[in-house]
């Protein structure tokens, strides 16, 4: 089978010219099947948002490449939809919610009625039937990072990346949206990659968890989740194997980190980027 995505040796660094080149990326290596939640975390500054928005064709790697479905990318790709962590900037608050939404289609020339049909069919599978008409600003964070997420299924993407994308809510909303993400990756058998400081949210929605580290960072460590598909808030949290995952990733993610210091003493200047 054939990875939906697959980075193939990616490392990234930035040269502006003025400034020492910075290497913050090198050798990173693995892939993700069809259908495949994977969470990716670190320790702040470890490189994730970097690798993400490599992955999403934001950013040209310098060294290796990325590819979705077997074939190299060479910008922003047409199977990609990428949710921002700060919802209130990737949403126009001058446009209705169903504007929002349909935005993004009309570089696929299709008519208004069939757009009008997507973001319909987008926002009752967010919990939002009835909000088309309103703006982002008279909606809840919650609500409008719903939008966000309706926003990338009205395009119809093969796999979704999310940078951190429930940071700004309440821990109430965060359980909310991370069962409702849950929930649209079984419903439209999407690839999912998601950025997270979060380590109960990393083992509760990941198929396999992905552990950046090291100073340039590259792939520490790769922890399978042998966790039920279907999964609940209270139950999944409770169970014994979900608290050995726990433990398992953090300390995966501090010996990383501790890697990382390691390697930081040795280099004349420190580079962090997130």
């Amino acid at each position: 089978m054939i990875d939906r995505i697959a980075i193939r040796g990616v490392g990234k660094t930035f040269d502006d010219g003025r400034r020492p080149p910075k290497e913050v990326l090198r050798g990173v290596d693995f892939g993700v099947r069809p259908n495949e939640f994977v969470s990716i975390v670190g320790h702040s500054g470890a490189g994730k948002t970097t690798l993400l928005r490599v992955i999403a064709g934001l950013e040209t790697p310098t060294e290796g490449s990325v590819e979705v479905d077997g074939k190299p990318i060479s910008g922003p790709p047409r199977e990609i939809a990428l949710i921002f962590q700060d919802y209130g900037r990737s949403l126009y608050p001058w446009l209705t919610v169903n504007d929002n939404i349909t935005l993004p289609l009309r570089s696929k020339h299709s008519a208004a009625a069939t757009r009008a049909a997507e973001a319909k069919k987008a926002l009752d599978a967010v919990g939002l039937p009835d909000c088309g008409h309103q703006y982002p600003w008279q909606l809840s964070g919650g609500m409008q990072q719903r939008v966000a997420i309706a926003r990338a299924l009205a395009y119809g993407p093969e796999a979704l990346l999310m940078d951190e994308p429930f940071a700004s809510v309440d821990a109430q909303t965060r359980s909310d949206l991370e069962d409702l993400v849950l929930d649209i990756r079984r419903q439209y058998e999407m690839t999912v990659l998601l950025v997270t400081h979060d380590i109960d949210e990393s083992v509760y929605m990941a198929d396999r968890i992905l552990v950046l580290g090291g100073r340039p960072t590259g792939v520490a460590d790769i922890i399978p989740v042998d966790l039920p598909p279907e999964r609940d808030q209270l139950s999944t949290k409770s169970t014994p194997e979900f608290t050995a995952l726990r433990a398992q990733v953090l300390k995966a993610v501090r010996s990383s980190k501790e890697m990382t210091e390691k390697s930081a003493d040795n280099t004349p200047e420190s580079v962090s980027v997130s």
